[in-house]
């Protein structure tokens, strides 16, 4: 099966945003100060994933954009030959 760059774009871009939120909620999850609700112990180093992951979503966005781009190169390339 062959796919087009846009629609491969658009599955890695989709794949991007859902890490995104995800890092995100797991991030927020985490406590503030000793006071708050929920557990007071905790280490630094477990923000360590969610952040990697957003870093992740991050590449993965621009490589969408990239692909894009070529796309849109492609095409205007073919419609170049064609004229």
């Amino acid at each position: 099966m062959i796919t087009s760059p846009a629609s491969s774009a658009l599955n890695l871009m989709n794949s991007a945003q859902h890490k995104a939120a995800d890092a995100t909620q797991a991030i927020a999850r985490f406590p503030i100060a000793n006071d708050e609700v929920g557990s007071a112990e905790y280490s630094s180093s477990d923000l360590v994933k969610p952040i990697l992951s957003l870093k992740e979503a991050e590449i993965e966005s621009s490589a969408a954009v990239k692909l894009l781009e070529t796309d849109k190169d492609m095409i205007g390339s073919l419609f170049d030959a064609m004229s």
